[in-house]
């Protein structure tokens, strides 16, 4: 088995956001079933970023306790739902993909079209791949339905050269971390 400090280094990763398929009253399935990530047939995307920092890759459940009659040594404790923490991500632009190097605005519409009331609003699944040194990908985490919670511009000054975007907070209804198998 390989070191696991030279499989995730965490210096080297992206952002592709991905559109989620629509969900319709009582016929919601989301890509969290999948064992593998496999984007909808059809599905836009909204761009691929580079970001700096990335933090909220994280579950935490909702333990729930119940006190037994008659069981008076402890509580019994059982599983509730899960609970998801906004992704942040820092310090980061996202490119073209035609590869004319300019910073592509579609982030920033996106979210310019739910403030403006325009429903329904566009979710996007996301695919964070972490890269390793040889240019392989060493993990990759799925998160379900983002909305942009935040977007935080630079402070504007001539002398440090700040990028577009200096933090992005998404939202989402679901992370998972893909088997090794199914990276690619």
């Amino acid at each position: 088995m390989a070191d696991t400090a030279t499989l995730l280094t965490s210096f080297r990763f992206e952002l592709r956001l991905l559109r989620s398929p629509d969900v319709i009253a009582a016929r919601q399935k989301l890509a969290g079933g999948r064992e593998g990530y496999s984007a909808p047939q059809g599905a836009t995307a909204l761009g691929t970023g580079g970001f700096q920092e990335c933090t909220g890759l994280e579950i935490e459940m909702d333990i729930q306790e119940y006190q037994e009659g008659g069981r008076n040594n402890g509580t019994v404790r059982r599983v509730g739902r899960a609970k998801y923490q906004p992704l942040l991500l820092k310090r980061g632009m996202f490119f073209r993909t035609d590869g004319d190097g300019q910073v592509d605005t579609a982030l920033w519409h996106w979210m310019q079209r739910i403030v403006n009331g325009e429903r329904p609003v566009a979710r996007y699944d996301g695919v964070i791949q972490v890269m390793g040194a040889d240019n392989t990908v060493r993990a990759t985490w799925i998160f379900d339905r983002g909305l942009p919670a935040k977007i935080r511009g630079p402070e504007l000054n001539a002398k440090t050269g700040e990028i577009a975007i200096e933090e992005l907070t998404i939202a989402h209804e679901g992370l998972r971390l893909l088997p090794e198998e199914t990276r690619s």
